[in-house]
C-alpha cells in the first residue's frame, strides 16, 4: 500500500523542481539555438538560463549520443519537455565547444602549473660560453639530471609565485602571492619586504609554487662518470632561460577542457576561499581576466565550478558614537560597525591543482580583487 504514497510523493518532488528550473529560465530564451564555433558552454547557458551554473540540472542525456557531455558546432540545442535542454547533433566535423574561451586562458594550460616544491628539481648550472641568457639553438648545462638519455625532452621552468595562507587568528591580509628570484626565493624587493620577507611564516600553510614554462629543450649528451652536468640545447623560441632555471619532463597535454559549468560541491568557512592574484600582476581585474583562487582539488574544486566573487566588508569606526576626534587605533570591537560584503562577480574554475586552481571571471558589476571572499554562485546580494 506504500507504492501509490511513494509514486505521489516522487512525482510531487519530480514537479517541485522541475518549477525550481522553469523559474530560472531566462525570459527571452529561444525554443532552439544552432551551436556557433567560438561558442562556450558558459555562453549557451546563458542563452536559456539566468544562471548558467545550473546547466547541468536542466541537461538531458540524449541515449543516441556516444558522449553527452560533449556539444559541437552544428548541433541544435532546444528545450525539450517538463523544461529540460536537449540537443540534435549536426555534422560534428570540428572540436566540440569548451567551458570558457581558449583564447584567454591557452598560456594559463600550457605554460603555467602550480606545485607543492621545486627543489629537488633539476636545474640550469651553467649556459654555453658563460652567457647570462640562453635562447633557442644554444646549450644549457643541467645538474642533477644524472640519468638523463640522449633524446630525451624537457620543459624549462622558473618559480614565480610563492601562495601561502595565513592563520585565521591573524589580522590583515589572509591571503598572499609573492614574487620569487631566480633561486625561487622571496624576492627583497619594496613591495615584499616588509610584509613577506621580513617576519618568518608564522602559522602560514603553504598553497604552492607557480611555476612558469619558459622553453623545451632536448638533451644531447648525459652525465660523464657521474660528474660532468648534463647538457640541454633549447629547441623552442620561447623565453630566455638563465641559471637557476628547473626542469620538468615534457607532459602531452595536462589539462581537461570538457566540462560543464556547475556550483561547488561544499560550503567554505569563512576566509578560506579567497583570489589569490589576478593575472599580468594587476590587484584586481575583469570580465575574461584570469584569477589565482585559493582553494584546488583536496576541496573538491573542478574544472567548471563557479563561484560568485565578494568584496569583504570592513569594520569602520562608529563615529556617531564615538566623534571625529579618536584615534582608530584607539576604539574598541564594540565601537566598530562590519559593514556587508559586496557581491562583485562570478568566476569559473578552469584548472585545478591540489590546493590552488585557476579560474576566468565570467562576468560581474565591479572589479574583481585581490583578497576578494568566494561564495556559492547563488548567493543573495
Amino acid at each position: 500500500m506504500f507504492k501509490p504514497v511513494r509514486a505521489v510523493l516522487t512525482a510531487a518532488l519530480l514537479t517541485i523542481a522541475t518549477f525550481a528550473v522553469a523559474a530560472q529560465m531566462r525570459g527571452d530564451h529561444p525554443d532552439t539555438y544552432v551551436v556557433q564555433r567560438g561558442d562556450t558552454l558558459w555562453d549557451i547557458a546563458a542563452r536559456f538560463l539566468e544562471r548558467p551554473w545550473l546547466w547541468p540540472e536542466v541537461w538531458q542525456a540524449n541515449p543516441q549520443i556516444a558522449n553527452p557531455h560533449l556539444i559541437y558546432p552544428g548541433d541544435v540545442i532546444s528545450l525539450a519537455y517538463l523544461n529540460r535542454v536537449a540537443v540534435e547533433p549536426g555534422p560534428r566535423e570540428e572540436a566540440p565547444v569548451t567551458g570558457v574561451p581558449l583564447s584567454e586562458i591557452e598560456g594559463f594550460l600550457k605554460h603555467l602549473r602550480v606545485v607543492d616544491g621545486f627543489e629537488h628539481l633539476p636545474y640550469v648550472v651553467a649556459l654555453e660560453e658563460n652567457r647570462l641568457r640562453g635562447s633557442s639553438g644554444q646549450v644549457a648545462y643541467i645538474e642533477g639530471l644524472a640519468d638523463a638519455q640522449p633524446g630525451q625532452r624537457y620543459a624549462v621552468v622558473r618559480p614565480t609565485q610563492r601562495y601561502t595562507r595565513l592563520d585565521v587568528t591573524e589580522c590583515c591580509d589572509v591571503m598572499r602571492a609573492s614574487d620569487l628570484d631566480f633561486r625561487g626565493r622571496r624576492s627583497l624587493d619594496f613591495d615584499s619586504m616588509w610584509s613577506d620577507v621580513a617576519v618568518p611564516d608564522n602559522g602560514r600553510e603553504l598553497l604552492g609554487y607557480e611555476l612558469h614554462q619558459l622553453t623545451t629543450g632536448t638533451i644531447s649528451r648525459g652525465e660523464v662518470g657521474g660528474v660532468e652536468a648534463s647538457t640541454l640545447v633549447i629547441d623552442d623560441a620561447g623565453r630566455e632561460v638563465r641559471v637557476g632555471d628547473r626542469l620538468v619532463p615534457v607532459e602531452a597535454q595536462p589539462y581537461d577542457l570538457r566540462f560543464f559549468p556547475h556550483p561547488p560541491k561544499q560550503t567554505f568557512e569563512y576566509g578560506r576561499a579567497q583570489v589569490l592574484a589576478v593575472t599580468d600582476g594587476m590587484s584586481y581585474g575583469g570580465p575574461r581576466d584570469v584569477v589565482a583562487l585559493s582553494v584546488g582539488a583536496r576541496d573538491g574544486v573542478d574544472n567548471g565550478t563557479v563561484f560568485s566573487s565578494w568584496r569583504v566588508g570592513s569594520n569602520v569606526v562608529d563615529r556617531v558614537e564615538v566623534g571625529t576626534e579618536r584615534s582608530g587605533y584607539t576604539v574598541s570591537d564594540a565601537s566598530r560597525v562590519r559593514l556587508p560584503d559586496e557581491f562583485a562577480g562570478h568566476l569559473m574554475v578552469f584548472r585545478t591543482f591540489d590546493k590552488v586552481s585557476y579560474a576566468l571571471v565570467m562576468e560581474g558589476i565591479r572589479p574583481v580583487r585581490v583578497g576578494h571572499e568566494l561564495k556559492h554562485p547563488d548567493a543573495p546580494y
